[in-house]
This record gives C-alpha cells, structure tokens and sequence, in this order.
C-alpha cells in the first residue's frame, strides 16, 4: 500500500515536472516569434510550489534530508531514536500550526487571481496545509517504522542507516 502511494506521489511529481518543463519552453518559443504565453509562467509557478512539497515529502520518506548530527551520531541507536522522536512530536505541532494557518490563508484568498491566468490563488495557497498534511503523515509513519523496527539497532526516523545511504532510483 505505501509503496503504491510513493509511486503514485513520484509520478505525479514527474508529471509535474515534465508540464512546468513544457509550459516555459512553449512560452520561451512563442515569445521568441512575437506570441508570448503570458498565462504560462503563472501556471508554471502555481505548480512549482506543488512539485517543491511532493518532493519535500518524498525525500523525506527517503530520509534524505540535511541535518547536523554530529553530537547525536557517536549515541547508541535509542537515544537517537528517542530523540529523534521528540524532535518529530514538535516538528508534527509545528506542521498542524502551518497548515492551520495555510488553510485560514487558502479561505481569505479565494476571490483573488492569480496573475493572468484567472485562476483563484486558492490553488496556490492550498498547497500549504495539503503539503504540510502529508508531510506530518510521512513523518508519522517514520516514527511508526522507527519504533516497530527498533530492535535491528538501524532504523532512526530522519537518520538513514549506514546501509540504506545511496538513495536509489527505485519507485
């Protein structure tokens, strides 16, 4: 089931994208023999900020994102698990508050359009609560995985094992 949801998150965000990709270089021509697209780059921007939390939440599912653990990686494996967890318990209270705040500024931006293109900036701004929504289910599931896994003393819910570092290319 999960591998099926990140698969269906990595394509959705290639799709992504392969249209932002699409939608500047059609714009770039057009404007180039005198037609420009001006409602491209407005739809090339709404989706870049979609395309920027897919893959926020896909790497972290990769655990792939930066940190300092310098002090925290010459621990043994349950101190880091254990704070690791409460550094997520905080990070999912933060993440509710943005995508509490995201969503009060998706409401207040119905009736405004966005650029040219006539779209409602609701599209851009909803971004923000869906994208923090899942990025807290992503973490919730790591911590989940973590805890279940805690006995193999590899499993860490930011931190990849020594094992696990090349991010593959698998799906």
């Amino acid at each position: 089931m999960l591998k099926r949801l990140a698969q269906a998150e990595f394509l959705f965000a290639s799709l992504l994208f392969a249209i932002i990709v699409l939608l500047v270089f059609v714009a770039a021509i057009m404007r180039k023999f005198g037609h420009p697209l001006i409602w491209s780059f407005d739809m090339a921007q709404l989706l870049f900020v979609w395309l920027c939390f897919f893959a926020a939440i896909r790497t972290m599912r990769k655990k792939g994102h930066l940190g300092v653990d310098l002090f925290v990686r010459i621990a043994g494996h349950r101190f880091r698990l254990i704070v690791e967890t409460v550094v997520s318990v905080i990070f999912l209270g933060m993440l509710v508050s943005l995508a509490i705040v995201g969503y009060e500024l998706t409401m207040a931006n119905k009736e405004r359009i966005f650029g040219d293109s006539q779209i409602s900036y609701a599209f851009v701004t909803i971004a923000v609560p869906v994208g923090f929504l899942l990025l807290g289910a992503t973490i919730i599931f790591n911590i989940v995985d973590a805890w279940r896994n805690r006995a193999d003393g590899k499993t860490l819910v930011y931190s990849q094992a020594d094992d696990e570092e090349e991010m593959g290319a698998e799906i």
